[in-house]
């Protein structure tokens, strides 16, 4: 079928996510033309609740902060790890010391993406809601363009970039077949939110993510609204395999003490949801005419809230590497290769923690102090809090020395930390 009309513009956007809306943010600033293209309606469930510190930071930087705390979610101050004998320890993210957030937030995922798209569109993008993107336009050996329908109507947009920031339906991924599972991590998440929270009933911080490990997996339990929290369970598939999920679900809250502890008087307030095969990466980032941030290029595991974190950065450098590349076309294939350097550095540091804390069944502090490290210093934290670059994190040093957790092809890290460019020491 014909388009029915065409758009030009400067750059397309696939997906108004954290990635894709602050992508969007950092082209409108720069005074070029964005059209966002989100195939929901907001306000939209989404997993992926609990910040980082250095989300913050960003946050900050790209002067959306203030906002965000004005929204009544619960601030963040740690973390606290169970392990499957009941013991437990916390991560307080003041350790990082000077110069660097020291709180964050838990949040709806559903308020806090309607937020930053609100946002992408205050900044002056065009953002369209219930747009699908069907397929990508080509021209001269470049993507040009991409096609969508919207109200029952096919349309096309013209753009000289297009950033898929899409998640899972990568539009880019698909069409180039990118997508790769990480075999180590194929685990499946059985979740849903409870209601009447009171955190007097926290034997630990308020506000603090909680993360139980036991011998099929482990529970997290995030204060979503001062009244809200958000449980869930993650194991591997075989674990519930011919099992009811809410059965499964309960009895793996039920090993956790503390957790349930914290749950006492709440109810379900919300439908069970799972969430399967869901880690995945993509070698290949940028191409002729486009680019891919956030989930739309890699996804891993949710245990240490890496995901908002890696989604904004990577969306808000996606913006500034197109933003460079138009002005400076001559530098295109120079900037491209960064930016993917940047990504994949990022996401492999992560996905080692990650690699870590399954490996050591469920005990990140007893892996590392095996390897002689202090985990009650500043790096230790910091490394929790998302510095995933700073190539003098000692901690990121050891575990970037396992060469069979490695999944990307060989790439060149970058080393400076986008949120805290240039921080001392």
């Amino acid at each position: 079928m014909a388009a029915q009309s065409v758009d030009t513009v400067d750059v397309a956007v696939i997906g108004a996510g954290p990635a894709g809306s602050t992508a969007a943010a950092t082209l409108a600033q720069a005074g070029r033309s964005v059209l966002v293209l989100e195939r929901r309606r907001f306000p939209r469930f989404h997993i992926g609740e609990s910040m980082l510190p250095y989300t913050m930071g960003l946050l900050d930087r790209i002067k959306l902060l203030d906002r965000v705390r004005e929204q009544g979610y619960p601030v963040k101050r740690g973390a606290e790890f169970i392990f499957p004998d009941g013991d437990f320890r916390r991560v307080d993210f003041a350790d990082q010391g000077a110069g660097r957030q020291s709180t964050t937030f838990q949040v709806e995922r559903a308020h806090f993406d309607n937020l930053l798209a609100g946002h992408a569109r205050d900044c002056g993008a065009d953002l369209r809601e219930g747009a699908n993107v069907t397929g990508l336009v080509f021209g001269d050996d470049r993507v040009t363009g991409v096609r969508y329908e919207q109200g029952g109507q096919t349309r096309e947009v013209r753009a000289r970039y297009v950033l898929d920031t899409a998640g899972r339906a990568s539009r880019i991924s698909q069409h180039f077949k990118l997508r790769r599972t990480i075999d180590r991590l194929r685990n499946i998440a059985v979740f849903k939110h409870f209601a009447g929270l009171d955190e007097r009933h926290n034997p630990g911080h308020e506000g603090d993510i909680q993360i139980g490990g036991h011998p099929d997996g482990w529970v997290w339990a995030i204060p979503i609204w001062p009244d809200t929290i958000s449980v869930g369970a993650v194991m591997p598939k075989s674990v519930l395999r011919g099992r009811e999920p809410a059965e499964v679900l309960a009895e793996h809250i039920a090993r956790s003490t503390r957790i349930t502890q914290r749950l006492t008087g709440t109810e379900p307030c919300s439908d069970l949801r799972i969430e399967t095969d869901y880690c995945y990466y993509s070698d290949t980032v940028t191409g002729p005419g486009w680019l891919m941030a956030g989930d739309a290029a890699c996804f891993l595991d949710p245990i240490f809230s890496g995901g908002v974190c890696l989604a904004t950065v990577t969306g808000t450098e996606a913006g500034r590497t197109i933003d460079r590349a138009l002005g400076q076309p001559h530098r295109e294939a120079e900037l491209m290769r960064h930016y993917g350097d940047l990504l994949k550095t990022g996401y492999d540091t992560y996905a080692r923690i990650i690699f870590a804390y399954y490996e050591s069944k469920y005990s990140l502090g007893r892996y590392l102090r095996g390897l002689g490290v202090d985990i009650e210093g500043a790096w230790f934290s910091r490394l929790i809090s998302g510095d995933f670059w700073d190539e003098r994190n000692p901690i990121a040093g050891l575990l970037r020395e396992k060469a069979d957790w490695d999944f990307f092809a060989p790439f060149d890290r970058v080393t400076e930390c986008p949120v805290y460019p240039g921080a001392p020491r």
